[in-house]
């Protein structure tokens, strides 16, 4: 299930940013910043925890996380993250987030969400571009200490929302999403804008 980060996820998250990142992580005080943030919505991707069923009012363990900037009656938004743990990739759930993430701009009215991948994550491209995202630029050098370019990618997100791919195929009820069950060519973490300088000051 997906659902809106809270504060008390925070150690989940970074415990995930960490095995993602470990060249580029951000801090706890910086993802913690991100999820106060009026300026964006941060969501969870959430498990119960074995041998307790939600049902039972049991526990829950975050899986995989994402983040979106975007200003409320701003035309354009960003997508800052998305990580999966490894053994949840490649199982449709990088797709599920990317999705209610996109629903989430679009509620609050974006037309178009750019965000940046690094250029030696192919599969991450790959999963972007399925969901109509386009190359529009490259940024020589971005992720560091890697010195990796970033692919900067463009979507029109009315055109994303005309063709159906909206909050309701994510299953979107109550203000959480059901993990769809399509495969997801995401086999890799997704690595979008990974520079706090560029996050911090205009935002994340």
């Amino acid at each position: 299930m997906i659902r809106a980060a809270t504060a008390a996820d925070l150690d989940a998250i970074m415990l995930i940013e960490r095995r993602s990142f470990p060249t580029d992580a951000w801090s706890a005080e910086l993802m913690a910043a991100e999820l106060a943030s009026p300026h964006g919505r941060y969501l969870v991707d959430v498990e119960p925890v074995a041998g307790s069923g939600a049902q039972s009012g049991g526990g829950e363990v975050v899986v995989g996380y994402g983040g979106v900037r975007a200003l409320r009656g701003s035309a354009d938004s960003d997508i800052q993250t998305i990580a999966l743990d490894a053994e949840h990739r490649g199982s449709g759930r990088g797709r599920a987030l990317l999705r209610a993430l996109l629903a989430e701009a679009a509620a609050r009215g974006a037309r178009e969400v750019f965000l940046e991948v690094r250029a030696d994550n192919p599969v991450a491209q790959g999963l972007y571009r399925s969901e109509g995202f386009a190359e529009i630029g490259r940024r020589a050098g971005y992720y560091q200490p890697d010195d990796v370019d970033a692919v900067i990618m463009r979507l029109d997100l009315r055109a994303w929302a005309s063709q159906g791919a909206t909050a309701a195929d994510a299953n979107v009820q109550d203000g959480r999403t059901n993990a769809g069950s399509e495969e997801d060519p995401s086999g890799s973490v997704l690595q979008n804008d990974r520079n706090p300088a560029d996050v911090k000051g205009s935002d994340d």
